[in-house]
């Protein structure tokens, strides 16, 4: 394909910048290295300390029940020859595997599998050797045991954090070619651009039917699929993640035959309906064929045990201690206006399934009755949710309403299941139809008595900025995540911002 005067000036600039970027920045292939080269020296001083602490816990601390003295030099060179020991058990269990490293839970539950089994290689070691050497004791190997578990694992999560902040520095790079801008591509490359931590740069677009030199969200279509095997050698291009859904299948068995056995580039290839996919898919082969099925939820494993934690751990000290805040602003209700002290607002939750959230009430009885009559009204709540300065809302409900007060009943929700301390907006089962094709991502995760709308701004967002952020919240869930918007929203609550 020739390319036009704008599509070469722009590859030019690309090449132009790799040259020197090189020098001072790491792209996937020397990044790669760069980690693989660091990990087993730190995994060693890691485990290392485990040992070295659970030798001064078992035999020089006198609180010891068993305090006894153990030859110091024996355990030194068994630790020796311990330490490369575990560092073959890591690698034998992937944890110097590019695919396994920097991302998600399973690091983790490998650094425990390996420990554990490192474990298990001494005590048969301590069996055969019984009576020849001295006996390894059996305290010191369960203290070991306990130890390095969470300081190896300390160990690497310092580390990935280290990596995580060098790639927003723009540092250990993946360069990567998007081969389809529709809007599947485009999503990818704008979650891309929006998570810096992943450490993709994406370069360009390739696609069949843009014109090369268009702009898409931020980087230019650089040509089309007969140029990639040129493009992916001139850019020294990392990655390649391929959209099925914005080429045809001759074209991306063409794109495998001819790039899939390269070594220098990674052939990837997007799940076809991102929209869905963002939950997390199983991959499973039944009879030898591959087949994907989605996540119920989008939060699993270790990740939903440590959100259930952070829930029941912060909501039952709360409901304990605001006990009396409770009882005080009930009899505020009642001593206010007539009608129960509890609102219940029917919400949709995981799975679709309904439940009712619970508020203190903030509006007179007659609430529903008094929207039929003022249409004015009834369109702007119907547009956007809300309804500022809403005649509605009772003397007392506006100062819940402002300090968010009326919002704490949803502790019972969280001690319920229903709701999490942090999560999406709850909605109404109306509102749902306005997520549109995002609606299957909402119903994964349960709504939150707080998130990223109650930090950005709350009741003055349009409810597009609403759904934008929760997806951006379910797309990109950590629990860090969690942390640090239980934090800001603090601060949101006590400058009463967008509140009404």
């Amino acid at each position: 394909m020739q390319t036009t005067k704008e599509t070469q000036a722009i590859l030019d600039w690309l090449v132009g910048q790799s040259r020197p970027r090189e020098q001072v920045r790491l792209t996937r292939r020397g990044g790669m290295r760069f980690v693989l080269a660091l990990l087993p020296i730190l995994d060693a001083m890691t485990i290392g300390l485990s040992f070295a602490l659970a030798y001064y816990l078992r035999f020089a601390n006198p609180l010891w029940p068993y305090y006894a003295v153990y030859s110091s030099a024996f355990y030194f060179q068994l630790v020796l020859g311990l330490i490369p020991t575990w560092l073959i058990l890591f690698a034998i269990y992937g944890l110097y595997e590019p695919r396994n490293l920097l991302g998600g839970t399973g690091e983790y539950a490998r650094v425990v599998n390996a420990c554990t089994i490192g474990i298990v290689v001494v005590l048969c070691y301590s069996f055969f050797v019984r009576g020849l050497e001295q006996d390894i004791s059996r305290g010191w190997l369960l203290v070991a045991w306990a130890l390095s578990v969470p300081i190896v694992g300390s160990g690497r999560f310092v580390f990935r954090r280290f990596i995580y902040r060098m790639r927003e520095r723009g540092r250990f790079l993946t360069r990567t070619l998007v081969v389809g801008a529709n809007d599947e591509g485009r999503l990818i490359a704008r979650q891309w651009s929006v998570s810096p931590a992943a450490g993709v740069n994406v370069l360009g677009f390739v696609d069949d039917r843009i014109a090369p030199g268009t702009m898409v969200e931020g980087v230019p279509v650089l040509g089309n699929c007969e140029a990639l095997s040129s493009l992916v050698k001139r850019l020294k291009v990392d990655e390649l993640v391929v959209v099925p859904t914005a080429v045809g299948r001759e074209t991306l068995l063409e794109i495998y035959r001819t790039l899939g056995t390269n070594n220098g580039v990674t052939v990837r290839l997007s799940p076809g309906l991102y929209e869905l996919f963002t939950t997390g898919v199983q991959v499973q082969e039944v009879g030898f064929v591959p087949l994907v099925s989605l996540n119920k939820l989008r939060i699993t494993g270790a990740d939903a045990v440590l959100k259930k934690v952070l829930d029941y751990g912060l909501t039952i000290p709360s409901l304990i201690l605001l006990a009396p805040v409770f009882l005080v602003i009930a009899l505020l209700i009642k001593l206010d206006s007539p009608g129960p002290v509890i609102y219940r607002r029917r919400v949709v939750g995981t799975g679709g399934r309904h439940f009712d959230a619970f508020k203190f009430r903030t509006m007179r009885v007659d609430a529903d009755a008094y929207l039929e009559q003022h249409p004015e009204l009834a369109e702007e709540f119907r547009r956007t949710g809300k309804i500022k300065n809403d005649p509605r809302i009772t003397r007392l409900g506006r100062f819940l309403r402002t300090t968010s007060l009326d919002e704490l009943p949803q502790l019972f929700n969280v001690l319920l299941g229903q709701m999490s301390l942090v999560g999406p907006r709850m909605i109404s089962p109306p509102e749902l139809e306005k997520f549109g094709k995002w609606r299957h991502n909402l119903l994964t995760v349960k709504p939150g008595l707080t998130g990223l709308w109650q930090v950005s701004g709350r009741s003055d967002l349009t409810y597009e900025d609403r759904v934008r952020l929760d997806m951006h919240y379910i797309r990109n869930y950590t629990i860090w995540l969690d942390l640090r918007l239980l934090v800001n929203t603090v601060g949101v609550v006590l400058r009463r911002k967008g509140a009404y």
